[in-house]
């Protein structure tokens, strides 16, 4: 069974939502959108307050290797699987990186990338609830909101950062990222506004846009040297679909390049240990993997301002939810990571260093571990990691979880400026208002001491969830894409997701991912016209 259509997207998370919906906006094209997952039209998925509950159905639930840098310990790596991908599952925080980051990777050789050259795309793709202006747009697809029903203990965070002097703002993607402030969302009437429901739902009535769920990629095919189509598996049936123009997969940091060597594109010595043939011998396919490692501590409280498990706060969640179910207002609309801010912690660093994410909850092992109670928990990562780790494959079978290897805290500078944003974390702590919860630390350490608050920290980092890198962009000959994201050996064939980034922005990755989309589908729809 062969299906025929111009362009085949492969993975419908926020990258592959904006490719597949903005190439349909040509009707002379004809688009399949193929996503492993199912619709996520869920309401756990839609409701914010309901992040922790999201079906498994939504979340691959990968596991890492063992971490040598954080004591042989296996990290967590929740990924989002159906249509809207992470966006469906993640904390809805609406950070484009700061535009240092853009600018370098301009200086490292991704000619068209630097900072003026991705604003306007990425305010083509916003439509912030402020409206538009210099930095932002109001009439994109991805609705950006701020917050309207936020926790006194966030608001609190963000003052006792001002009570050290620190600067406050509230536009983290302006023209300074620098400060502390509460985080806009991306958010619609109090639902999250994931890629899917941004970009595939005004798209849906488009006869020339084909979406299709629970799809499982086996391979790219190449033929002559060109991607030709992708070979699909759905339950136990095998189909081909061909792709005349172009084959983009989207699948993220992990999944691209596993589908990559799956086809037979990466490393040639790895695929012969699995017995794929090499199409093309690719080293740095699945190299290059980076993360923004994390610390998070908690302290208890007696006040109930803030969200936890004990009657009171059961009663109080009943009725928010009860709430949002009717008006899509309250406390449910709450993305959890409510406050935070970007400082730079060590002399030379050329922007913010290291980000925050305040959580006006206790939270343990990601939100698995249940904890009894009331409190508060902050998130403190490092922006530009140095050290790198690597996807490869557990076998040939793309059903197959691949070997994640981010390979964290192996280089000592990581660990040197988490050590610092740590310790500027609880100086916030101990200001005014914040203090006079009388927070009590569940893992308290001498946070003077360089040897025990590194031994704190390797026992409990982990992810914050911005995988990249994997794919990564260059005009050298062993990046794996160009900087029109076309992938080196192999034509027709196209990578765009966080999985490109030469090096991590420093910020959340889910808008440039949006932003990488939009640009892609750019650049296929110039090529097929050329």
């Amino acid at each position: 069974m062969t299906d025929q259509f111009d362009v085949i997207v492969i993975g419908g998370g926020s990258a592959g939502s904006a490719v597949a919906a903005r190439l349909s906006e040509d009707p002379k094209l004809r688009i399949c959108l193929l996503e492993a997952g199912g619709d996520n039209d869920d309401w756990r998925v839609k409701t914010p307050g309901m992040m922790p509950f999201i079906p498994d159905a939504s979340n691959y639930r990968y596991e890492t290797a063992p971490q040598p840098g954080l004591n042989g310990r296996t990290g967590y790596q929740p990924r989002g699987r159906g249509l809207g991908g992470s966006s469906a599952i993640n904390a809805m925080v609406y950070i484009r990186g700061n535009a240092w980051d853009y600018d370098n990777w301009a200086a490292l050789g991704c000619t068209g990338w630097a900072y003026d050259d991705v604003l306007p795309w990425f305010k083509a793709s916003e439509g912030n609830e402020r409206g538009g202006d210099q930095y932002h747009g109001g009439d994109g697809p991805l609705t950006v909101s701020d917050q309207h029903w936020t926790n006194p203990g966030s608001r609190a965070f963000v003052a006792s950062a001002s009570e050290l002097q620190l600067k406050t703002t509230d536009d983290f993607n302006g023209a300074d990222q620098r400060g502390f402030g509460m985080y806009q969302v991306t958010q619609k009437g109090g639902e999250r506004w994931s890629a899917a429901r941004a970009y595939l739902d005004p798209a849906r009535g488009r006869a020339n846009l084909d979406n299709r769920t629970g799809v499982l990629v086996e391979k790219i095919l190449v033929e002559d040297g060109r991607a030709v189509g992708v070979a699909i598996r759905r339950g136990k049936t095998r189909e081909t679909i061909r792709a005349s123009g172009a084959v983009v997969l989207s699948a993220g940091a992990f999944n691209s390049p596993q589908i990559l060597m799956c086809s037979g594109i990466g490393p040639g010595a790895q695929l012969a240990r699995h017995g794929i043939a090499v199409v093309a011998d690719r080293g740095e396919v699945g190299a290059n993997l980076h993360d923004h490692i994390d610390y998070v501590a908690g302290f208890a409280t007696q006040s109930h301002d803030f969200m936890g498990q004990s009657l009171a706060g059961t009663i109080k969640v009943v009725k928010a939810i009860w709430e949002h179910r009717r008006h899509r207002t309250g406390t449910m609309t709450t993305p959890y990571a409510e406050a935070g801010g970007f400082w730079s912690v060590m002399p030379d660093a050329p922007a913010p260093d290291v980000q925050f994410h305040f959580v006006p909850a206790l939270l343990e092992d990601h939100g698995r571990e249940k904890v009894k109670g009331h409190g508060y928990s902050c998130h403190a990562c490092v922006l530009r990691p140095a050290s790198r780790g690597t996807v490869s494959l557990a076998s040939g079978d793309a059903a197959d979880a691949p070997v994640i290897d981010p390979a964290f805290l192996t280089d000592d500078t990581d660990i040197a400026v988490l050590r610092e944003g740590v310790r500027l974390m609880y100086r916030i702590f101990d200001a005014p208002p914040l203090s006079g919860y009388a927070g009590v630390d569940r893992h308290p350490v001498n946070i003077a001491d360089d040897a025990a608050l590194d031994a704190m920290i390797r026992s409990r980092a982990d992810t914050v969830y911005h995988p990249v890198g994997t794919c990564r962009m260059g005009s050298d000959a062993a990046s794996v894409v160009d900087p029109r994201l076309k992938l080196r050996g192999v034509d027709g064939l196209y990578v765009a997701d966080a999985s490109i980034m030469p090096q991590i922005v420093s910020g959340n990755t889910n808008a440039p991912s949006i932003m990488i989309g939009e640009r892609c589908a750019a650049f296929v729809r110039s090529d097929l016209s050329a």
